[in-house]
């Protein structure tokens, strides 16, 4: 990749750094730097063409996560702006706490999903919970689905509600249409227990919405 277009490998497209990202200096002002810490470090030194080698590094990485989950390019090109910016500006990232990668990732999806939940479009997430909820419990009807896609509000406040682990591998699995296979590979967890955090988020979901179903 360059340092003015970055190619989104599997989307077909060139992908032009953003402006607010142009003027940041370009790889060879940091050629000597090669791990991502010591990038990190270089950055929040003022060494801003830092940044430029950590955008040609991850940016395919954030805009393939961002248009899976959005399925639309223009948004996930301004999420993918907005992440490296964020990257830039507020030096939240930790290197001990794991790779830069994990948390490029890990930003990318919940602010996507947060981009999602503010437009409202919930209608096709609260489908896949109903046809999910009643694959695993057999217990819902389709009259309860059917009630169920009328209370989006309700089923956003349930989800809150559980406990986080069941709620993100949840959310891997609706929002962005990974397997649990999938979920367990990329969180580093054994497949067993990411079916029982599965399970038991389904169940305790349902629950939670028990007053809105029955």
């Amino acid at each position: 990749m360059s340092g003015i277009y970055s190619k989104m490998m599997g989307s077909g497209l060139f992908y032009e750094k953003p402006t607010d990202l142009k003027g940041i200096g370009t790889p060879e002002d940091c050629h000597d730097l090669q791990s991502d810490e010591e990038l990190i470090q270089a950055l929040k030194a003022g060494q801003s063409s830092a940044l430029g080698i950590l955008y040609d590094r991850y940016a395919s990485l954030v805009y393939r996560l961002a248009l899976r989950i959005l399925t639309n390019p223009q948004e996930a090109e301004d999420l993918t702006q907005e992440i490296f910016l964020n990257l830039w500006r507020s030096g939240s990232y930790n290197p001990s706490r794991g790779s830069l990668s994990s948390f490029l990732t890990t930003l990318t999806r919940s602010r996507a999903i947060d981009k999602i939940r503010s437009r409202g479009s919930n209608l096709k997430f609260i489908q896949r919970w109903s046809q999910m909820m009643v694959n695993e419990t057999s217990s819902l009807t389709p009259f309860e689905s059917a009630a169920l896609s009328q209370r989006s509000h309700q089923v956003r406040q349930a989800l809150t509600q559980l406990p986080e682990k069941q709620r993100q591998v949840l959310e891997m699995a609706y929002y962005e249409g990974l397997s649990q296979s999938e979920i367990a590979a990329q969180l580093g967890i054994p497949l067993g227990t990411i079916k029982t955090w599965s399970r038991q988020g389904l169940l305790n979901l349902r629950k939670n919405l028990r007053d809105f179903i029955e």
